[in-house]
């Protein structure tokens, strides 16, 4: 028997309906595994991703934010 491991957003509709499929199909046999981010892992994922602003004011914000 292989494994094959599927690491997938839940809130993503297409990919849940995929996982669903895949399920009732009755091929495979599904071990579900979640980790949920705290809200300091996902601050800390962000930063790393470089998905953070600095700004001096309200302005600067959204000067930089315009493409």
């Amino acid at each position: 028997m292989a494994t094959i491991t599927l690491e997938y957003n839940p809130q993503t509709k297409g990919a849940l309906e995929c996982v669903n499929r895949i399920r009732e199909s009755g091929f495979f046999t599904i071990k579900t595994r979640s980790k949920r981010q705290s809200g300091i892992e996902e601050a800390m994922e962000d930063i790393k991703m470089g998905k953070v602003y600095k700004a001096k004011n309200i302005e600067d914000l959204f000067k930089q934010l315009e493409m």
